[in-house]
C-alpha cells in the first residue's frame, strides 16, 4: 500500500490494482439535464462502487445568491458519506463519465478535510471490464 502516503489527485487502473485492498470506488455520475446518475450506477456501475448522490450530498439547496449547485452544509456532507459507506479512514477514488468533473468535486471536499481521495483518470469508461472481487475493508 505505498501509493497512500503520497496520494496524487489522480490515479489510473495501475494504481488501483496496486492498491485494491484498501480504496472505496465512489461513483458520482450526475448529469445537468435532469437524468438520475443513481439509475445510470443501477444500470452500471464498477463491481464494489459505493453512488454518492451530487444533488443529496454534494450540494446545498439552489438559491439566487449562492447559485445552482452551492456546497453542501458540511452535516448534510458528512452524513451522505456516511449513508454512503466511506468513513473517514477510506481513501477514496472517484469517478464519473463526465470528465471528472463531478468526482473532482467529491475528491475536493473531502482533501479539503484532510482524507486521502483521488479522481480515476478516464472515470468509468477507463473500466478494464474486470476487477477482483474483494471483501470491503470495515
Amino acid at each position: 500500500m505505498s501509493g497512500y502516503s503520497n496520494l496524487q489527485p489522480f490515479v489510473d487502473w495501475a494504481w488501483c490494482a496496486n492498491n485494491l485492498a484498501g480504496i472505496v470506488l465512489a461513483d458520482t455520475r450526475w448529469y445537468l439535464d435532469g437524468a438520475s446518475g443513481k439509475d445510470a450506477y443501477q444500470a452500471g456501475h464498477i463491481p464494489g462502487a459505493v453512488f454518492v448522490d451530487m444533488d443529496q450530498y454534494l450540494s446545498g439547496p439552489a438559491s439566487k445568491e449562492a447559485g445552482r449547485n452551492p456546497l453542501p452544509h458540511p452535516r448534510v456532507f458528512a452524513n451522505g458519506m456516511c449513508r454512503t459507506g466511506i468513513s473517514d479512514s477510506d481513501i477514496v477514488i472517484a469517478y464519473d463519465d463526465a470528465g471528472g468533473v463531478i468526482a473532482a468535486r467529491l475528491v475536493w471536499m473531502l482533501r479539503s478535510l484532510g482524507r486521502k481521495a483521488a479522481v480515476l483518470d478516464g472515470g468509468i469508461a477507463s473500466y478494464p471490464g474486470s476487477w477482483p472481487q474483494r471483501p470491503r475493508q470495515d
